[in-house]
């Protein structure tokens, strides 16, 4: 059985993951996807927030798992659930430099291999990042985002 795992902080959650999460699953029996915490990133949305968003989003999915991890290293939890591979998605070449240096250190670490898919070429410069700095200056981005994390981004806006 071919058993992926997507990891991400999904904060929030991008057309652009959606993308790579309904291209993997192609790729795979089960596909799991990891929303893990990256402190690093000061999460707008809480983990559980998140992932009852992916939840709603991903509700015709049926050999998708959502499953929340706070603080362990991907290869870990990998190992834990039988992963046969780990799904990354790169959008330009920094992207591509960071993932490089991780498929070494998971291969080193496990031997899991790493599955690379490459960001839709009309979404690949939507960043989380990028999505919360325009919400908060009120900009619609429902273009580039599901209406459901539109909606989220709105009323976080409004409760700051």
């Amino acid at each position: 059985m071919k058993i992926g795992l997507y990891t991400g902080t999904f904060d929030p959650i991008t057309n652009g993951h959606l993308d790579i999460i309904h291209r993997a699953a192609k790729l795979f029996d089960k596909l799991y996807v990891g929303i893990f915490n990256n402190d690093n990133k000061n999460p707008f949305f809480s983990s559980i927030e998140r992932a009852e968003i992916m939840r709603q989003l991903l509700t015709d999915s049926e050999h998708i798992e959502i499953i929340v991890h706070e603080s362990d290293l991907t290869v870990n939890v990998a190992q834990k659930l039988g992963v046969t591979a780990l799904v990354r998605s790169v959008r330009n070449a920094q992207d591509l430099d960071y993932e490089s240096a991780m498929i070494y250190f998971n291969q080193e670490m496990t031997g899991v291999e790493t599955v690379l898919l490459a960001a839709s070429p009309e979404l690949q410069y939507v960043s989380s990042s990028r999505m919360k700095e325009l919400a908060h200056f009120g900009v619609d981005v429902s273009k580039w985002v599901p209406e459901l994390v539109a909606l989220e981004l709105e009323k976080k806006f409004e409760q700051k």
